[in-house]
């Protein structure tokens, strides 16, 4: 199991009371495979750190599943804009297989960041949005796509079956497993 500090490492050093207070705010949950964490409407309250196992955000409506994030163990997750805005969620959270979570609130993130300066290093798990941005806003080949996705998330190829790849990249599965094949 990570502690605190291996957890917080990823996003600056923090003090021996620091990393108390962090395992005092902090909830440990458990998964099993397809369990909602977000559900479509709900306004995300949390981030979470995924300790093991790996999840899936993904739009629906009823017919088709629109990948939007695949989440690997060692990764922050959240929906962006439902946790930033407070506005309800378009999109779901779902576990792919079983995972554990720690679940930090964002009233205990807030009680933390008042507690500890420190803590404002945590801002750093918002730039997430940043993958996406690049993946979306920079008119990639389909090549250089699954170049990025491959260097930023490496084991996402070993965890996840290409047709929810290539949804994630917004390619086809059949272009996907082309650019594969050249590998």
């Amino acid at each position: 199991m990570m502690s605190a500090q291996e957890i917080l490492f990823s996003v600056g050093s923090f003090s021996f009371q620091d990393l108390l207070l962090f395992e005092e705010k902090i909830v440990r949950k458990s998964f099993e495979k397809n369990d909602m964490l977000l559900r479509q409407g709900e306004i995300c309250q949390s981030v979470y750190f995924i300790l093991s196992g790996s999840f899936v955000q993904f739009q629906s409506d009823y017919e088709t599943e629109t990948i939007i994030d695949l989440h690997l163990p060692e990764e922050w997750m959240f929906n962006h804009p439902s946790l930033i805005k407070q506005m309800p969620s378009s999109t779901m959270i779902k576990a792919f297989e079983d995972a554990k979570v720690i679940e930090l609130s964002l009233i205990n993130l807030h009680e933390l960041i008042a507690r500890s300066q420190s803590f404002l290093n945590l801002g750093r798990i918002f730039d997430q949005a940043n993958h996406r941005t690049y993946l979306f806003d920079n008119a990639l080949s389909p090549v250089q796509k699954y170049n990025y996705i491959k260097n930023a998330k490496p084991l996402i190829v070993q965890v996840f079956p290409v047709k929810m790849i290539a949804s994630y990249l917004k390619i086809a599965p059949e272009t996907l497993s082309r650019v594969r094949a050249n590998y």
